[in-house]
């Protein structure tokens, strides 16, 4: 276990200053945003309503309240929602490549430490997902905050109040109403990216043929996670949806287990020091 945490701190310390530039990027981007949307919203309400002789109510049934959706389906909100999906799947595959990459290849120095090869695995699958957690928390923290700044610049007659997390579309997934979502939800990242790392090992244990082996896992494991929706889609309503999760659930276990199964094999007799 002490070997273990001592990897999870190395591997995150080592993306740590470009993961505060993430952090920075988002939080700037964001707040530049939700002002200039707030803002020309405004302009625009002021201009029409001065034009034309509007009264407010006219104007929203007109021109529609303000809704914060307004500002999360904006370029300013996509843009930093985007580019930190982007750089957490490049480092997927950085954070194992980077260990072979260099005069002097760092993996060999991780694979002699005196301590299970898979220990790695697991210390990198669980850096990616703190990583990925610390983004999702520092948004509902923002969200906090622009909600607050959309109050300061929209007049309360001008705006709906429908703020809530759970009312705006894209933040369902990521922040689930129960534990047993959570779980749901976060369970299929973790086993996403388990497969990705065992796809990265069997290219780095077979080379050219790793490629091959890899997507043919890659499609195999897809495959087996959605074997109970694809059944219920040829069958449908022969299952309860009890069945089906129940079903999904298994896939689920036998996915992970067989990932972390054959990732251990290739660590410990195809991966050679």
């Amino acid at each position: 276990m002490k070997n273990y945490l001592k990897l999870v701190n190395f591997e995150i310390s080592r993306f740590f200053k470009l993961y505060l530039i993430l952090i920075g990027l988002t939080i700037v981007c964001q707040l530049i945003g939700v002002i200039r949307v707030s803002k020309g919203y405004m302009d625009l309400a002021e201009k029409v309503m001065d034009k034309n002789q509007l009264s407010v109510s006219q104007f929203i049934e007109q021109y529609g309240a303000f809704s914060f959706q307004r500002f999360v389906y904006s370029e300013w909100f996509l843009l930093s929602i985007y580019i930190g999906i982007a750089m957490l799947m490049i480092y997927v595959f950085i954070i194992w490549y980077r260990d072979w990459l260099g005069k002097n290849s760092f993996i060999y120095r991780l694979l002699m430490l005196p301590t299970e090869r898979i220990t790695i695995y697991f210390a990198k699958l669980t850096a990616i997902m703190l990583l990925l957690l610390g983004l999702i928390t520092l948004q509902l923290l923002l969200v906090r905050i622009e909600i607050q700044i959309v109050n300061s610049i929209v007049p309360a007659d001008f705006r709906t109040y429908s703020y809530g997390i759970s009312n705006i579309d894209i933040f369902v997934l990521l922040y689930p109403d129960t534990f047993t979502e959570f779980l749901l939800i976060y369970g299929i990242g973790l086993i996403f990216v388990a497969v990705l790392f065992t796809a990265i090992l069997f290219e780095r244990s077979y080379r050219l043929r790793g490629i091959f082996f890899a997507i043919v896992y890659g499609v195999l494991s897809l495959g087996v996670f959605f074997a109970p929706l694809l059944l219920n889609g040829f069958y449908p309503r022969y299952f309860y949806p009890l069945e089906i999760i129940l079903m999904g659930m298994v896939t689920s276990f036998i996915v992970l287990g067989s990932t972390i199964g054959i990732a251990n094999h290739l660590l410990k007799h195809k991966i050679m020091v």
